[in-house]
């Protein structure tokens, strides 16, 4: 069967760099689904959840917004944020999104920033949930 390289990069250093036969990726307006010989492309990520299916089952990871790009079957992530869906702690995601809901925003910057809290919180308490440990 033909593999995928997904090579994950965040500003601190490489999170990621393996083979997989299928990779699902949160963009911003949606999920995408890459499997080998896909055409290629160039998206903005989303917040969500990175899925890796090959051999030895299925990886998942947080992801925090970004870019990625899909060429010659390599598909390439940068991104703020990428943690491992094993070590998120739906308590913790939970307080994370109870706390950015009650951050004051009295300006449209101060909705955009806390709306972007809430989203990254609730991105994090649905993969926590999905994945418990």
């Amino acid at each position: 069967m033909s593999e995928l390289r997904c090579i994950v990069v965040t500003p601190e250093r490489t999170v990621l760099d393996r083979e997989a036969w299928f990779v699902a990726l949160p963009l911003y307006d949606g999920e995408l689904g890459v499997a080998p010989g896909r055409s290629p492309m160039i998206g903005r990520l989303g917040y969500g959840e990175l899925r890796l299916e090959s051999g030895g089952g299925v990886e998942r990871y947080y992801i925090e917004g970004g870019f990625v790009e899909v060429l010659n079957d390599r598909v390439c992530l940068l991104t703020e944020r990428a943690i491992p869906a094993a070590s998120l702690s739906e308590l913790e995601a939970g307080e994370a999104v109870k706390a950015a809901r009650g951050t004051p925003a009295r300006s449209p910057e101060q909705m955009a920033i806390r709306d972007r809290a809430v989203d990254q919180a609730r991105a994090q308490l649905r993969i926590a949930r999905r994945n418990p440990k």
